[in-house]
C-alpha cells in the first residue's frame, strides 16, 4: 500500500478546480463504489453503460473523503475535484500514487489491430535471451517475470495498469512487453506511461462498433504517437503506418519494401516455422523462428527492429526468437496423428482471418477446412467481409456461434453468410462445428478454428460457459483416436 498523500499532489498540473481550499489526504484511489471505504478519493468514470457521477453519493456514504468528477454535483458534502477528462485524471494520479514506476525499466507498447499478442511474446522472449529479467501485459496473459497475474482486458484500467508497473518495478523487471488496445488509448489508460518504444503493427478493420469508423480508429492509434521522444517503430507495408511514418517524431520504420529501415527477405515458410534475412541498417541477419505464417514473419521483424531500437544486439534477437514456440491460441497447433492438423487461431477479423487462411494453404499439401463465427454486440459491418475472407481462403467453411451475446446466432450467421457465395455448412453449436470440420479431415487438410484463440469461455445473453477451442478439439482427436483404434 501506498503511503498517505494528498489530491491536490496526485492532480499534480492537471486543471482541477476544488469546492474547498483545504486538501484532502487519502490512502487509496477507487472508481469503483463497491470498493469504496474511509480515507479514498472516488473518481467518477463515464462508461458505455453507466456514469460513475451516479453512484459518488453511494461512494461519499461508504467512506470516501474526497471525490474527482467533471461537473461539480449537488447535495454532497464531500470536497470535490473538477477536472475536463475524468479519465485523464485517472491515469495520472494513478501513475503518481504509484510513484512513477513505468519510469524504472524499460516498456515497449504495441499497437495495431492484429499481431500484438505475438509480437509481445516474440519481444519478452528476446528479452530474456539478452538475460533482463522481463514482463509482460496482453490479452493471454500478464507475466511477472516467471509468475503469471491473472487477465483483466488486453490493456488494464489506468489504476490496476499502474499497480501491475509497480509490481514489475518492485519484483526488479527490466524489459518488458506491453499490448495496447485503441480502447485504452481513447480512455486514456496508457497516458501517463512512460515508453521505451512505441511499435504500430497494423490496422484493418474491427472495432468500428466502439470507434465508429476506420478514420476515428486510426486517430486513437495515432494519439498513441503523439508527442512522444522514444523510438516509434511503425510497419510501412501498412498503408496507415505509412500515414504514421510522416506524422511521427523518431519514426523507424520495417517491412517487406525497400522503402523500410528494417526489411525481411529470403522467407521460406513451412510446417516447422519460417526462415528469412533481417536486411537491417547495419547489418544482414539470418532468422529462424519456429513460428510459421507470412504474417509472423512480420511480427519477428516487428519484435527485432523493436529490440534493436531498445539496445538488444543481435545474437538475443537470433537466439529470442529461434526460442519461442507456440503462442496460446496463435496460429497454434494440433497433431492430429492421422496425417492432417488443427490450428487454433484468434483471427476475428476480416483482414486477420485471411492471413490465418493464407497461412494454412501455405502448409496445407490438401485442402483448408475452417470453421468460424462472429461475436455479438460487436461491429456488425465485418461480418459478411469475414465470410468473404473464409470462402476465399478455404475448401470448405463451416460457420458457427462464437460469442453471441446478446444477439441469436442464427441472425449473426445470416449476416457471415451474406459474404460467401460459395456453399459452405452451418452448424450452430461450436462444439458440434469443431467436431464436423475434424469429421471431414483427411492427409494433407488443415483444420482452422477461428476467432476465439486462447479464450476459455462462450459468452451468451444470460450466462457464460466454460469453452476452450484447443481443449474441445484435443478431445475429438482423442475420441477419432479411440475409433480408429
Amino acid at each position: 500500500m501506498a503511503k498517505r498523500t494528498s489530491v491536490t499532489s496526485l492532480l499534480g498540473s492537471l486543471n482541477a478546480a476544488p469546492s474547498t481550499d483545504e486538501d484532502v489526504d487519502i490512502y487509496d484511489i477507487v472508481y469503483d463504489s463497491r470498493m469504496a471505504r474511509p480515507e479514498t478519493v472516488f473518481v467518477a468514470l463515464r462508461g458505455a453503460r453507466a456514469d460513475g457521477h451516479d453512484f459518488a453519493a453511494a461512494a461519499v456514504a461508504a467512506g470516501c473523503t474526497a471525490l474527482v468528477v467533471d461537473h461539480r454535483l449537488d447535495g454532497i458534502t464531500a470536497p470535490q475535484w473538477v477536472v475536463d477528462d475524468t479519465r485523464l485524471a485517472l491515469a495520472v494520479m494513478s501513475a503518481r500514487f504509484f510513484g512513477k514506476p513505468s519510469e524504472k525499466f524499460s516498456l515497449a507498447g504495441i499497437t495495431g489491430t492484429n499481431g500484438k499478442t505475438t509480437t509481445a511474446y516474440m519481444l519478452e522472449s528476446i528479452y530474456r535471451a539478452a538475460g533482463r529479467k522481463t514482463g509482460l501485459i496482453g490479452t493471454v496473459e500478464y507475466k511477472v517475470g516467471d509468475t503469471t497475474v491473472p487477465v483483466t482486458r488486453t490493456t488494464p484500467e489506468s489504476y490496476e495498469l499502474q499497480k501491475l508497473l509497480r509490481q514489475m518495478a518492485d519484483a526488479g523487471v527490466e524489459m518488458a512487453a506491453m499490448e495496447v488496445s485503441s480502447h485504452a488509448i481513447a480512455q486514456h489508460r496508457t497516458a501517463a506511461v512512460t515508453f521505451a518504444a512505441q511499435v504500430f503493427t497494423n490496422l484493418t478493420q474491427d472495432h468500428l462498433d466502439y470507434h465508429g469508423d476506420m478514420e476515428t480508429y486510426y486517430r486513437a492509434k495515432e494519439a498513441f504517437f503523439a508527442g512522444t521522444a522514444e523510438p516509434a517503430v511503425l510497419n510501412i507495408d501498412d498503408h496507415y503506418g505509412r500515414r504514421l511514418a510522416k506524422e511521427t517524431m523518431n519514426a523507424i520504420t520495417f517491412g517487406l519494401g525497400d522503402a523500410a529501415d528494417y526489411r525481411a527477405t529470403d522467407i521460406a515458410i513451412d510446417i516447422s516455422g519460417a526462415r528469412f534475412t533481417i536486411v537491417a541498417p547495419d547489418t544482414k541477419q539470418p532468422i529462424v523462428s519456429p513460428v510459421p505464417g507470412a504474417f509472423n514473419v512480420m511480427n519477428a521483424l516487428a519484435a527485432a527492429t523493436t529490440a534493436r531500437a531498445q539496445g538488444i544486439a543481435w545474437p538475443a534477437i537470433t537466439a529470442g526468437l529461434a526460442e519461442l514456440r507456440q503462442i496460446p491460441g496463435r496460429f497454434e497447433r494440433l497433431d492430429s496423428g492421422r496425417g492432417f492438423a488443427v490450428v487454433i487461431d484468434y483471427a476475428h477479423t476480416p483482414d486477420s482471418l485471411m492471413r490465418a487462411a493464407a497461412a494454412a494453404r501455405e502448409l496445407a499439401t490438401g485442402r483448408v477446412i475452417t470453421v468460424f463465427g462472429c461475436g455479438g454486440d460487436r461491429d456488425k459491418g465485418k461480418r459478411p467481409l469475414m465470410g468473404a475472407a473464409a470462402a476465399a481462403g478455404s475448401d470448405v467453411v463451416v460457420i458457427t456461434s462464437d460469442n453471441p451475446r446478446g444477439e441469436e446466432p442464427e441472425a449473426i450467421i445470416e449476416d457471415i453468410k451474406a459474404g460467401i457465395k460459395d456453399a459452405c455448412e452451418t452448424v450452430i453449436d461450436r462444439e458440434a462445428a469443431i467436431r464436423r470440420a475434424i469429421e471431414l479431415a483427411g492427409p494433407g487438410d488443415i483444420v482452422l478454428i477461428a476467432g476465439k484463440g486462447h479464450e476459455k469461455e462462450q459468452i451468451f445473453a444470460d450466462h457464460t460457459v466454460a469453452f476452450d477451442d484447443r481443449a474441445v478439439a484435443e478431445e475429438i482427436l482423442k475420441e477419432r483416436e479411440r475409433l480408429d483404434d
